[in-house]
């Protein structure tokens, strides 16, 4: 019977349209092959466009011959793309690696994201601009009350996957290459400094030696962890969220709607984002140790409730766990250095994480740039990219924080946190 190696396979489900007996199976992410009715014919292989299917497990092979540059990125989000667009901006040599085979996809966000900071990275574009916000609405649901808040163009609504892939076409224009569909398998350490990494494109195994390793890989990270990051995630500090893609439905197409309530999304919030005429993210986020259902339970019950919700149909279903407590410090070690969810930066009061990956990736890459060129890419001056960030984005943050951990779920709809929501939401 076929194997099929993972890192190859690219789901497009033309090896299915092949097989005479019906043994294999496109599921949403990965190739099924039924044992029973296999034939082993091998047409399948024949007609896989990239060699994930072959007639026995394949071992992976070291390619001794290795590459090396300044920077590897390892993460093709907001975060890493802004590092590897600074980086090379500053004349070095930048790799960006990204493990999926599309810059930008899967969505994991409500996308949405604070007009002052985006103006700060990119001027905005048509092709991934869904709305132009100008107005917000946070609903109190226990006490029934809704304020609204006003203002000229708060904010804007993105198209993660088109604003993503022009962060990385930014970068790869100042001279930044980049690599798709590979795995980071390990760090390379020496003398307990990050040195490079081992990665794997699903045909061969090869190192990249570096100077600097810049982990954006998400709140999953594991080079944090690899590097003895403390990266692990307390339960009350996660916000577990699920949203649909709701077209058909009736909505102000420049307001951003919030709704907090304690049965409605204990430690969290559900948020109605538009996205152009007649449709919106509609999300909602749990707090992980106080839910007593999976998010997607929550926000199902959430859209039932509202009959301008309810009239829409769902065109994507996305979810995601997001970081809402703040970095495990330092966040920094000899070579390696953490951005973005992988050093827990989104904002704590809200999960909004797009404008502070940005920062901390402009950061990032300006802290090693300046370490290169004094040849020493130690804790001690990579930290500078720690101390800045603390020092501004993330002393915000810790006050989120704590203003997080002061209000519990029962007293998320008291006034005191709704100014404080306000404020982390709008700036009102």
């Amino acid at each position: 019977m076929p194997v099929v190696r993972a890192g190859l396979c690219t789901y497009c489900g033309g090896c299915v349209s092949l097989c005479p007996a019906g043994a294999l199976n496109l599921a949403e992410t990965r190739l099924l092959i039924d044992e029973v009715l296999c034939t082993e014919c091998g047409l399948c292989i024949s007609g896989c466009p990239t060699g994930a299917l072959a007639e026995r497990e394949l071992p992976g092979t070291f390619q001794s011959r290795q590459r090396s540059c300044d920077i590897v990125v390892v993460g093709g989000g907001p975060a890493g793309a802004t590092a590897a667009r600074f980086a090379a901006e500053a004349g070095l040599r930048v790799l960006l690696v990204e493990k999926r085979q599309e810059i930008g996809s899967p969505v994991r966000c409500a996308e949405g994201i604070n007009t002052e900071m985006l103006l700060r990275f990119a001027e905005p574009e048509q092709s991934w601009i869904a709305s132009r916000v100008q107005r917000s609405q946070i609903a109190t649901v226990d006490a029934g009350e809704a304020k609204t808040f006003g203002g000229q163009e708060t904010g804007y609504v993105l198209e993660r996957r088109v604003f993503d892939r022009a962060l990385v076409e930014k970068a790869i224009a100042a001279g930044a290459t980049v690599m798709l569909k590979t795995a980071i398998e390990s760090l390379i350490i020496d003398d307990g400094a990050v040195r490079g990494v081992c990665a794997s494109d699903g045909r061969a195994r090869f190192e990249v030696q570096a100077r600097v390793v810049i982990a954006a890989d998400g709140v999953e990270s594991r080079l944090g962890e690899w590097a003895g990051v403390d990266c692990l995630l307390r339960p009350s500090d996660c916000l577990v969220c699920a949203q649909y893609l709701l077209a058909g439905i009736d909505l102000d197409p420049e307001c951003c709607y919030y709704y907090l309530g304690e049965d409605l999304a204990p430690g969290g919030y559900a948020w109605v984002f538009p996205k152009g005429s007649n449709k919106a993210n509609v999300g909602l986020g749990v707090q992980a140790d106080l839910g007593q259902a999976p998010a997607l339970d929550y926000l199902l019950r959430f859209i039932e409730q509202h009959a301008w919700l309810a009239q829409g149909s769902p065109v994507s279903l996305i979810t995601g766990n997001v970081p809402v407590g703040i970095p495990h410090y330092p966040i920094v070690r000899d070579g390696l250095m953490l951005v973005g969810d992988a050093a827990r930066q989104a904002d704590p009061l809200t999960g909004g994480g797009i404008a502070n990956a940005m920062l901390a990736g402009q950061l990032a890459a300006q802290a090693a740039a300046h370490a290169l060129e004094q040849g020493d890419t130690s804790e001690t001056l990579l930290g500078e990219y720690e101390r800045r960030w603390r020092e501004g984005r993330g002393r915000q943050m810790e006050r989120h924080y704590r203003l997080k951990e002061h209000f519990s779920a029962a007293d998320r709809c008291s006034a005191s946190f709704v100014r404080a929501f306000a404020v982390a939401t709008v700036g009102k």
